[in-house]
């Protein structure tokens, strides 16, 4: 009995493999996407927020990346450019990187293809709803 329990405290103490879910039950990578990038996104994520006639560039349509991607949604490649490590630049310069702006709460998890990776739980929080709302 103490065995299984240790077991239990010791699974629940690890990194949790990044899995889809539905936009439903990510509430937390809603209310971030809506609070940070909703304004260029759209509140959908189809790329009509109302900042896009400000921009120099066509903001993309964030359900279809996992169809641009050939069908596969690229957990890890996402996660790098929400956190600013691709130097993604749009209108005119750099898209705002929430890695240094979310600050604080940084954990390890495992992506879909066991990709260890360190960065904030809000940057996964929206990387999850991001791939939630794929077409």
């Amino acid at each position: 009995m103490r065995r299984a329990a240790l077991v239990l405290v010791c699974l629940a103490a690890l990194p949790a493999t990044v899995l889809p879910a539905t936009a439903q039950e990510n509430v937390a990578g809603r209310e971030i996407f809506v609070g940070a990038c909703a304004g260029c996104h759209g509140a959908e994520g189809t790329g009509d927020g109302p900042m896009t006639e400000l921009l120099t560039v066509p903001v993309p349509d964030l359900t279809g990346i996992a169809e641009r991607d050939g069908g596969t949604f690229p957990w890890l490649k996402i996660v790098h450019m929400v956190d600013g490590r691709t130097g993604l630049r749009g209108h005119g310069g750099p898209m705002p990187i929430f890695g240094a702006v979310f600050t604080g709460d940084a954990v390890a998890a495992d992506g879909p293809q066991g990709t260890p990776v360190i960065t904030s739980q809000r940057v996964l929080d929206v990387v999850d709803y991001l791939m939630s709302i794929q077409r």
